[in-house]
């Protein structure tokens, strides 16, 4: 992409009022510059570490690490190993809302769109859940999310295909954290040098948020009482984020957006609901918008029906039932 296009213009000005962010902004997509690549560590560090790390900053969890530029992860024999996984470090961004949780002795999480497997890794990684639920609705991305999660070691995980509306029948108010990385227009592949055809387009937008506030919509309605709905996308339009947030509190209102201090740094300048966004030109990604909400209605969580994970369409099991 050479020159901007009008549908990118018109986004960077409802980013930004200020037309030197403006500028910048539209740089970074227009001149993507390569990021740290980062890792996430799914096992104990081996001592010692046969590459380079760069100094942590201040949020970072104590699992993830990010590399020197010329780094390539994906080809050291720890990386097949499953010792680690590799992602962008928007990703860590957006999933760091997870960090803000109170313990939890036993939980069951969800990943929504799991595929290929980021979310759900650091989810058990940072909250040791009793049970994972990793669901991908697209069959033909199945085969990465059970390898990466096989490759990396996963225990207490299941993996799904089911849609979220037969998810949200199924299951309802029984899972302690649901976790909501929405399909999106892909706008931040573009600052990775990646193609996302017509991603700036208002039907493209339009049509992603609503697929977004279905599955939102959906999602909601398995959270458990008390329990949390991490929504995020690697999207930089506000009417993906910012509007999709403020529809579900207005669909749902025993919702309630949750605070993450550490994130205050990135807090949104487009609304006064504390939600947190990455942008390229800062750097450290490609980009993510996140928020973490939280289940304020009264009640116990339902259990999981006894059959549930027996179904057809719980296509792999990662462990044995837990006693």
């Amino acid at each position: 992409m050479d020159t901007p296009t009008k549908f990118l213009v018109k986004l960077s000005q409802r980013l930004f009022s200020d037309t030197v962010a403006q500028a910048k902004f539209i740089d970074a997509l227009l001149h993507p510059q390569p990021f740290h690549p980062c890792i996430l560590w799914t096992q104990e560090r081996p001592i010692p570490i046969s590459f380079d790390t760069l100094v942590p900053i201040a949020w970072q969890p104590e699992f993830v690490d990010r590399l020197p530029i010329a780094a390539k992860p994906g080809q050291h024999p720890l990386h097949q190993q499953g010792y680690f996984y590799c992602l962008d470090f928007s990703s860590i961004f957006a999933i760091s809302t997870l960090l803000a949780l109170p313990p939890q002795s036993k939980s069951i999480v969800l990943d929504m769109c799991a595929s290929p497997g980021g979310k759900s890794l650091f989810a058990w990684r940072s909250l040791h859940p009793i049970c994972l639920l990793s669901n991908e609705v697209i069959g033909k991305r199945l085969g990465a999310l059970i390898s990466n999660l096989k490759r990396c070691g996963v225990t207490a995980g299941n993996v799904l295909n089911l849609d979220s509306q037969i998810l949200a029948a199924s299951i309802p108010r029984s899972v302690d954290v649901v976790i909501v990385d929405a399909p999106c227009t892909g706008q931040s592949l573009i600052a990775k040098g990646d193609t996302a055809p017509g991603c700036f387009h208002p039907v493209s937008i339009n049509k992603n948020a609503n697929r977004q506030k279905r599955i939102l919509a959906n999602s909601a309605q398995i959270v458990a009482p008390q329990g949390y709905l991490a929504y995020m996308t690697c999207a930089y339009s506000p009417e993906e984020n910012e509007a999709v947030s403020t529809w579900l509190l207005d669909r749902f209102p025993q919702f309630q957006p949750v605070p993450v201090p550490h994130l205050e740094p990135y807090q949104s300048h487009l609304t006064y609901l504390p939600c947190y966004r990455m942008f390229p030109q800062d750097g450290l990604g490609a980009g993510a918008f996140t928020i973490l909400f939280q289940n304020q209605a009264a009640g116990d969580r339902l259990p999981l029906p006894s059959d549930f994970l027996n179904q057809p369409k719980v296509v792999r099991r990662l462990h044995e039932p837990a006693t």
